[in-house]
């Protein structure tokens, strides 16, 4: 499978059918919400059937849906894969497919030219997570980011192994000469940490270690470390890789949704105090055709068929006739899918939110706007 790059994405925003169309899909597969491989095929068999129906027949669009069922059904391997991005245009050689460690909004869109706008969200919103283990003898720092490892870094300092087999007269040293080596180990650890962030860079560092040495450990970390603290996780500094892997993608969801949970309670402060806020999927398209958005906020699964005026661009809940400019508005499956492309297009942010009860109470989309 590619990764997700800036350059993968690239290539496929630049890429336009001329003699067939593009299918676009998005599938969550996240095991949270759906326990079953048949939870979420039902749902892909729900996608592929709407697309079916709006492509008027077409055997290209045809042939590309039924290749996207085929990979889905042939199986997930949903240990580090929360979500699927598949991108086919048979007629002009397009086969691109993407297993996501963070979960999207299911979908499927026939165009012109692949819908990358949920993989540029999800570039644009990861953040590098470090992860440093530490015991008394053993450091390991990890770093990874969107589910890949992308920095590892090892430390071993044996300790002497004669200190148990020393008599009772001496213990007393023995046990003070242990623990200045263990504190030296400890801060050479934290440097391995600082080193590695310089190195490669990354936004939260969370760490594993035992209670006795942890908060000597926190204590020896850079302050620039000190401020990107992200919590403790129970992970040994022995632990294989997929223990490691699991620990730190727990800690990237838990920061996932605190994030999401600030940007919500910055919208509703927004809309209810200074007029930067607009709640509703109304105010956002307006706000959209405005250019005034800074930040998209959307609820999970939040669907909504619209309007798009085909001669400015213009989204809105209602037609037939333009808000903007007064020309014909042409109907879309999903509004809230063309909201996100055109924010992307405008260069704001986007923000997926998760199970955030305070959003579908604003109306499952927001905007922090720019005025």
């Amino acid at each position: 499978m590619p990764a997700i790059t800036e350059n993968a994405i690239r290539q496929l925003a630049g890429f336009r059918a001329e003699q067939a169309e593009v299918v676009s899909c998005y599938l969550d597969v996240d095991g949270r919400r759906y326990l079953r491989h048949q939870d979420y095929e039902r749902e892909l068999q729900v996608l592929l059937r709407r697309a079916q129906e709006n492509a008027n027949g077409s055997r290209s669009v045809a042939t590309d849906l039924h290749r996207i069922e085929d990979f889905v059904k042939a199986g997930v391997d949903r240990s580090s894969t929360r979500g699927l991005a598949m991108f086919a245009c048979g007629a002009h050689g397009l086969w691109e497919a993407f297993t996501l460690p963070v979960p999207v909004r299911s979908h499927v869109s026939v165009g012109p030219s692949p819908a990358v706008g949920q993989l540029e969200a999800i570039l644009q919103d990861s953040e590098r997570l470090g992860v440093l283990l530490c015991d008394k003898q053993r450091a390991r720092m990890f770093v990874f980011e969107l589910g890949e490892l992308v920095d590892h870094s090892e430390l071993f300092e044996e300790l002497p192994r004669d200190y148990d087999e020393r008599g009772e007269q001496d213990r007393g040293d023995t046990q003070h000469h242990v623990a200045a080596l263990t504190s030296q180990h400890v801060r050479h650890a934290a440097r391995v940490a600082f080193d590695v962030f310089q190195g490669s860079g990354f936004e939260r560092l969370t760490i594993g270690a035992p209670d006795e040495i942890c908060h000597l450990l926190e204590a020896e970390l850079h302050p620039y470390l000190k401020e990107r603290l992200a919590g403790r996780i129970t992970v040994s500094a022995s632990a294989p890789m997929g223990d490691i892997r699991g620990a730190a993608r727990q800690v990237e969801v838990r920061v996932e949704r605190e994030t999401e949970a600030r940007a919500v309670d910055r919208l509703r402060e927004a809309v209810h105090g200074n007029g930067k806020g607009a709640a509703g999927l109304d105010k956002v398209l307006t706000a959209l055709n405005e250019r005034r958005v800074d930040r998209l906020l959307v609820s999970q699964g939040f669907s909504d068929p619209g309007w798009r005026c085909q001669q400015c661009g213009a989204l809105a809940r209602v037609g037939p006739t333009c808000p903007v400019c007064g020309s014909d508005l042409a109907r879309v499956d999903d509004v809230v899918e063309e909201a996100i492309e055109e924010a992307l297009a405008q260069s704001c942010r986007i923000e997926i939110c998760i199970d955030n009860a305070d959003l579908d109470v604003l109306g499952r989309v927001g905007a922090l706007l720019r005025y």
